[in-house]
């Protein structure tokens, strides 16, 4: 029976701490882009590419989250009573949008044990798992890109893009080889090293916060070992998966933007409000007044 992914996974514990003290009090997942948090957009994808159930794995401080998510009786009274329907439509949207399930990661303990914390609510099933900080814009969603390879392959599937230069280093690096027939966008991986040197890298294809995992995946992060400051990193478990099972890797199409970086953000911002019809006229006006050196 070809297995069907339906479930999807956020982990969204992190503290946040490059972006204090905004994070003291509000999860680096709410942050605005534009008018909509972090968070949203991953959701959004996750919808468009067949995931009907999310499920958030959050920890102390992350009650915006669920708030954010749910019915705002009190907000929606308010704004029919004032007639502006238009907001309370958009309001409505969001807590229609789909059904949550939380999890309570109690430590901050790596990105494998926070997938690990799923595993009661995924079950014996694929799932996929979307890191909200990565923001991409595409025209296809590329989660759902991804959905077309794991519906030919049965196989786990992990996003990458190329990076050039130096900069590899700050990525999870692929040691992968091409699969004829895909136009160089579709890779089996054999390996996969965390940061490496530039020098020691296996390849310029990084990989991204976009993952559509089987669920051996959890029999496989239970036997992991944690790595530095005793987190269990999810790159360990997936070197000890290939093991096992074929793994690849899909370079999407569309532009990715780290959102959680500050410089990143702000570039996000700026090119999805100059994307909206609302603003980006006005914007650009805007910016053509700036005296940049």
């Amino acid at each position: 029976m070809t297995m069907k992914v339906c479930k999807a996974v956020f982990p969204a514990a992190g503290l946040g701490t490059r972006f204090l003290p905004a994070t003291k009090a509000l999860p680096k997942e709410m942050l605005p882009l534009v008018d909509k948090p972090i968070i949203q957009y991953g959701v959004e994808e996750a919808l468009a590419a067949g995931c009907n159930q999310i499920i958030m794995i959050t920890g102390r401080g992350k009650q915006a989250l669920e708030d954010y998510f749910d019915v705002s009786y009190e907000l929606e009274r308010i704004l029919e009573e004032k007639k502006k329907f238009d907001l309370l439509k958009i309001v409505r949207q969001i807590s229609d949008m789909i059904h949550v399930a939380y999890v309570r990661q109690k430590e901050a303990l790596g990105l494998g044990h926070a997938v690990l914390t799923a595993r009661e609510l995924v079950g014996n099933e694929p799932f996929a798992v979307l890191l909200a900080d990565d923001v991409i814009d595409a025209e296809v969603p590329v989660l759902k890109q991804m959905m077309r390879v794991f519906e030919q392959t049965q196989c786990s599937v992990i996003a990458t893009q190329i990076v050039e230069g130096r900069a590899i280093s700050a990525y999870g690096v692929l040691d992968a080889k091409p699969v004829e027939g895909h136009g160089g966008r579709l890779y089996e991986i054999r390996n996969m090293v965390e940061k490496p040197r530039f020098e020691e890298a296996p390849s310029n294809l990084a990989i991204i916060g976009r993952y559509i995992l089987t669920p051996a995946i959890f029999d496989v992060l239970s036997q992991t070992e944690v790595g530095t400051g005793g987190e269990l990193q999810l790159t360990d478990g997936l070197r000890l998966l290939l093991k096992r099972e074929k793994m690849y890797a899909y370079v999407y199409e569309g532009k990715r933007h780290d959102a959680g970086d500050k410089l990143g953000f702000l570039k996000a911002t700026i090119e999805f409000a100059l994307k909206r019809e609302d603003l980006g006229g006005p914007l650009k006006e805007y910016m053509r007044t700036l005296k940049l050196d």
